[in-house]
């Protein structure tokens, strides 16, 4: 059965407003991490897929030069997250607190098993034959995380984007708006797929008048992008419950390309930015509201993750 627009938004609002309501007795369920403890209205289709995420384990050593070093967030609390969602398939992306040591990644990847896939960090210092062992464990990309200073740079990305082509992977960008425009040319001329984190960190309020807008719009319309849903905490100047700021931003994605965008809840929130730890039933609600019809929801929580990772 279909919602109406009108019956989506008003379930989805009244959960959002009823996030003090635990879904267990004891609260034992609760995801570390994320605030409130209520389920989405939206009931996630079959194969739905989170396309990113992260995992911490002090067990592994962050890197000397590491800027952001988030306390433990296990692969055991992102197993709450998947059942209070209701989603079943995952990728776990290489967090720039380990540098170019994928150890935590691969480990997470290997107790996730085969419902999940991982996006990788490596240096153009990388070999043949690491890059086939990473293949072989699941990895599907690599990621170029220029945010922050780190184990890769912009120069990078041509040379290493040329290397992993020929394994059918695609390049992940977390990058300021700003940087993006500026490199337009090169996102154009890359013999793999661009994925843009969490909309392109494009700022608010300029939002679709950024120049990023067009430049990232421009990809996905080609089918040389992808772009996803997440993170919208970090760059929205409205917030919480609505983040209206982004929604207006998400739409406009969702209709230049619906084959090209993605939903990703970014646990555990590492940056969340002014407004504190979200809710996640409330942003999933949100994206799927953002989608405006049960098509288009299909694609951007199922079908496309399903075809750039390979599920």
């Amino acid at each position: 059965m279909h919602m109406s627009r009108r019956e989506f938004i008003a379930g989805t609002f009244g959960a959002a407003a009823a996030v003090t309501v635990s879904t267990s007795a004891n609260g034992s369920d609760a995801v570390p991490y994320s605030s409130g403890d209520n389920k989405p209205s939206f009931k996630a289709p079959a194969n739905t897929c989170d396309a990113h995420f992260h995992i911490y384990d002090k067990r592994f050593p962050a890197a000397p030069n590491a800027s952001l070093v988030p306390p433990d967030a296990l692969v055991t609390d992102y197993e709450k997250l998947r059942t209070r969602l209701g989603f079943e398939r995952s990728v776990i992306v290489q967090p720039s607190t380990y540098g170019t040591d994928n150890s935590c990644l691969l480990e997470a990847l290997k107790n996730l098993g085969p419902r999940a896939r991982g996006i990788a960090v490596v240096d153009t210092s990388v070999s043949d034959e690491q890059l086939k062992e990473l293949n072989a464990a699941g990895i599907r990309g690599i990621r170029f995380n220029l945010g922050r200073a780190g184990a890769t740079t912009i120069e990078m990305i041509e040379p290493l984007s040329k290397r992993v082509a020929e394994l059918g992977w695609h390049i992940q960008v977390h990058m300021s708006g700003s940087d993006i425009a500026k490199n337009a040319d090169l996102f154009a001329r890359l013999p793999v797929t661009v994925v843009f984190d969490h909309l392109g960190r494009i700022p608010q309020p300029e939002g679709i008048k950024h120049p990023a807008f067009a430049v990232v719009s421009a990809l996905l319309e080609q089918g040389k992008a992808y772009t996803k849903l997440s993170s919208i905490y970090q760059d929205t100047v409205v917030g919480p419950p609505t983040y209206e700021d982004m929604g207006a931003f998400a739409r406009a994605y969702i209709k230049v390309a619906p084959d090209r965008v993605l939903w990703a809840s970014d646990w555990p929130h590492p940056s969340p930015g002014k407004f504190g730890k979200p809710n996640d039933a409330t942003l999933m609600d949100l994206c799927a509201d953002w989608a405006g019809d049960n098509g288009t929801r299909q694609k951007i929580f199922v079908d496309n993750a399903a075809k750039l990772y390979g599920f």
